[in-house]
């Protein structure tokens, strides 16, 4: 390696750093050399904005660096002969510092795409400096729908799911079973407002009604008084506009009030299997959840989540199952066009069917995003499991066109060209 080389790669938090093992880098007299012309400094360089200890660690952290690892070693380490570098930092859920990283990895840093970043306020910023610099931006753990509509970027794929899918897929079915009028708990960020803003509208086109809201900072200590607020309004449900250790821990606080169970449906609008594992089917049992995937689904969910089971010592959520496959997806399409480079990858990965264990028949829009089959799931009780993990049972399958935003209602200017 080049003493420049060397250089800008001190820049980064690299796998190393985190105690797991990074991609080996290829050795001076190697075959990096040849791919020059194809690959702009002879490695392909994939950047993780991650949170690893902070409230959304659970649902990205290390499980998702094992996943993207996964992905490139399953891909041999390479790609048109040049090594393929894992870069991994933690922006501290700040988006000034996701935007410095960001800068820092698109210049000197030759990182040639962040394919996830944990927040959407961080991803929100990312995006926009990725499109400035040329730079591709993929996110799996973001869930804003604005990241496709008033904010989609020609460089920028939103790959699991949005708060416009988990809306579609969770409230019509929640509203049926009689919650018809609904009080929210939200994260004071713009995911929350976008999750609520957009479940909000569901209820509304389902029949039922919203009685108000409770806003919270992230990672709050404490949710006894917006919880209070929910049971004094009477609503029948209380749904949860919060994702990670919030939600566990005002899902955890209503049982300790008595609320849960109780007269008012708790929904927790971003429930994942491993935050379900973790308060517990005598908690969760019975709750109804939104997502994309589930580890226990079929034989080929099942055998990629054993495997990664063996590395991360945990089964997976849909965030991590749709890092690997993306990053199979941006891999694949560098193989494809014989070139890292942004354009040509970026139409070659828009114009590519997506079908793997992570989803069936998936395929990217115009305005970036990913869209695919939803599943309504709900928890088990103690009496219906049979293992640690068996947590969910399938519920129902939403549509891809039922699930996410019609493209004609799409307010990005990819979609919509703005004019004067």
């Amino acid at each position: 390696m080049t003493r420049r080389s060397a250089a800008a790669l001190a820049a980064f938090l690299v796998l190393s750093a985190l105690g797991i093992a990074a991609t080996p880098a290829r050795s001076q007299g190697t075959a990096a050399a040849p791919t020059a012309a194809r690959i702009s400094d002879g490695f392909v360089r994939i950047g993780l904005l991650l949170d690893m200890s902070g409230p959304y660690a659970d649902n990205t952290g290390k499980a998702s660096v094992a996943a993207a690892q996964m992905a490139i070693d399953d891909f041999g380490g390479k790609v048109l002969g040049a090594p393929i570098q894992l870069v991994v930092a933690d922006p501290k859920n700040s988006s000034d510092r996701a935007a410095e990283l960001a800068r820092n990895w698109f210049g000197p840093g030759n990182v040639d795409a962040v394919m996830d970043v944990s927040g959407s306020s961080e991803a929100l910023i990312v995006q926009a400096i990725g499109s400035t610099r040329d730079k591709i931006v993929s996110l799996s753990a973001p869930l804003a729908v604005r990241l496709t509509n008033e904010a989609c970027s020609p460089t920028a794929i939103h790959y699991t799911m949005d708060t416009d899918a988990i809306a579609h897929t969770i409230a019509p079915a929640i509203v049926k079973m009689g919650g018809k009028s609904w009080f929210f708990i939200t994260v004071d960020n713009d995911f929350g407002y976008d999750l609520e803003r957009n479940t909000a509208a569901v209820v509304a086109e389902s029949g039922g009604t919203v009685l108000g809201h409770a806003r919270h900072r992230l990672n709050a200590p404490d949710f006894i008084s917006y919880l209070d607020q929910a049971r004094e309004s009477h609503a029948q449900v209380i749904a949860l506009a919060n994702a990670g250790s919030d939600t566990l821990d005002t899902i955890r606080t209503a049982a300790k009030m008595h609320m849960l169970p109780g007269g008012q449906i708790i929904a927790g609008l971003t429930l994942h299997a491993n935050a379900i594992k973790a308060l517990g089917l005598p908690i969760a049992q019975g709750m109804v959840l939104a997502d994309a995937f589930y580890w226990d689904m079929n034989d080929a969910t099942r055998a990629w989540s054993k495997r990664f089971f063996a590395r991360a010592g945990k089964m997976p959520n849909s965030f991590q199952a749709s890092l690997y496959s993306s990053i199979t997806h941006y891999l694949q399409a560098i193989a494809r066009t014989g070139t890292d480079a942004t354009d040509p990858v970026i139409k070659a990965m828009r114009a590519a069917p997506i079908n793997d264990f992570f989803v069936h028949d998936g395929h990217i829009r115009a305005d970036g995003l990913m869209v695919h089959d939803m599943y309504l799931f709900r928890v088990k009780t103690p009496a219906e499991s049979h293992s640690a993990w068996d947590v969910e049972k399938l519920v129902a399958t939403v549509p891809a066109a039922q699930a996410f935003q019609p493209l004609s209602q799409s307010k990005c200017a990819l979609v919509r060209p703005q004019t004067e």
